[in-house]
């Protein structure tokens, strides 16, 4: 709050309105714009985020159930990829799940989903046999979560400030 009981964060007095002169239209965005539908483009992203999650709790529980009642080469690794796996599926679902309530901390997890996609899918196209169709898979989806994350369209959905606008909310 400035000395006019101003919050400088959003641009409001204490009781919701704006000071004299001030319109919503000037104040900086702040908040996710949830007015309206949800962008298709911050939507597919989630459900991109979301395929991803759960393509890596299906791979995990494989790898568990080869663990426990299969035949693996070594048990308690096939156990620890499977619990690992697991566990990182939890990243990308929760993105997804804060990109469809349009939460802007849903995007920095959401795109270090996609950058950590990469290398696998890499790694995935310089194997031989069958990774390699899924690791070009892998890399279509990565890129192209990537591309409609930080698209302005998807930005301006979740309330994120560009670069240089940062010093607004103060003003």
């Amino acid at each position: 709050m400035d000395g006019a009981g101003v919050n400088l964060a959003t641009g409001r007095l204490p009781g919701g309105g704006y000071p004299a002169g001030v319109s919503s239209e000037q104040t900086p965005a702040t908040s996710p714009d949830d007015t309206g539908a949800r962008p298709r483009r911050l939507t597919y992203a989630a459900v991109l985020a979301a395929l991803e999650g759960l393509a890596l709790v299906v791979g995990g529980v494989w790898l568990l159930v080869l663990g426990l009642a299969g035949e693996p080469d070594d048990r308690q690794q096939s156990v620890t990829g499977g619990v690992t796996l697991i566990v990182l599926a939890l990243l990308p679902l929760l993105a997804a799940r804060g990109l469809f309530a349009r939460r802007s901390w849903s995007r920095g997890p959401a795109v270090i989903t996609q950058i950590m996609a990469l290398p696998v899918a890499y790694n995935m196209l310089t194997s031989d046999g069958v990774a390699i169709p899924a690791g070009i898979a892998l890399a279509v989806v990565a890129v192209t979560a990537l591309v409609l994350l930080i698209n302005a369209e998807t930005t301006r959905a979740l309330g994120i400030r560009g670069p240089g606008n940062a010093g607004d909310a103060a003003q």
